[in-house]
């Protein structure tokens, strides 16, 4: 039996996530209540927004701490979403605070100085093409065909590690688009924006992990 808990940190659009999983055909809760994050069988991290506002919003709500046990040592899956996934990194180039650290990975804003087409616009916004970089339960039955997922943003994130990176995407060269180590997976665009990729991919992540 799932229980899912959509962590609310008073950043981004949790409701949003909460209809796509619903229309996936599953149920799931907002919440930033302590109980609700220790029964999760599943949680998701969401985000819209700046890397120091969500780590003093999580610590704030007396969440960091019971994340890193929920995921380090019981390893409750954990998807991180936009900023959440971004949160799970050592750091950000966009402020001060330390990231949860979870992977071995910085967070950076993007960069298009050493690249011909340097008037790319950012944030990097719309749709793009997803490209699988190892086999992952996440992609279940997505991997043979083009998956298209939508994204706003304009921070990305550097693996050091580069087992973790699960995929890549194209905006001026390419960056990772989502990671996964152990229960840990982040994907850095908006699957509640991405019809039905973003539907067979939280799928997935309920059913399969």
């Amino acid at each position: 039996m799932n229980f899912i808990t959509i962590i609310n940190y008073n950043l981004g659009n949790p409701g949003s996530i909460l209809n796509m999983v619903k229309k996936a055909g599953y149920s799931a809760i907002i919440s930033s209540n302590i109980d609700d994050i220790n029964k999760a069988t599943k949680l998701i991290l969401p985000g819209v927004g700046a890397f120091d506002n969500g780590i003093n919003n999580l610590k704030e709500l007396n969440l960091f701490d019971i994340l890193n046990e929920k995921v380090l040592i019981k390893k409750i899956p954990i998807l991180g979403i936009c900023l959440g996934m971004q949160l799970m990194t050592k750091s950000s180039e966009e402020g001060k605070e330390k990231g949860f650290g979870w992977i071995n990975a910085e967070t950076k804003k993007f960069n298009f100085t050493a690249i011909e087409n340097k008037n790319l616009k950012i944030p990097h916004m719309g749709w793009n093409i997803v490209n699988l970089r190892k086999n992952s339960k996440l992609f279940y039955g997505m991997e043979n065909q083009e998956n298209r997922f939508y994204f706003v943003h304009s921070y990305a994130v550097n693996c050091f590690d580069l087992t973790d990176i699960l995929t890549t995407t194209f905006y001026g060269y390419d960056f990772v688009s989502s990671f996964e180590k152990e229960n840990i997976i982040g994907v850095q665009f908006h699957p509640e924006k991405s019809h039905k990729f973003g539907m067979q991919l939280l799928k997935n992540f309920i059913e399969r992990y």
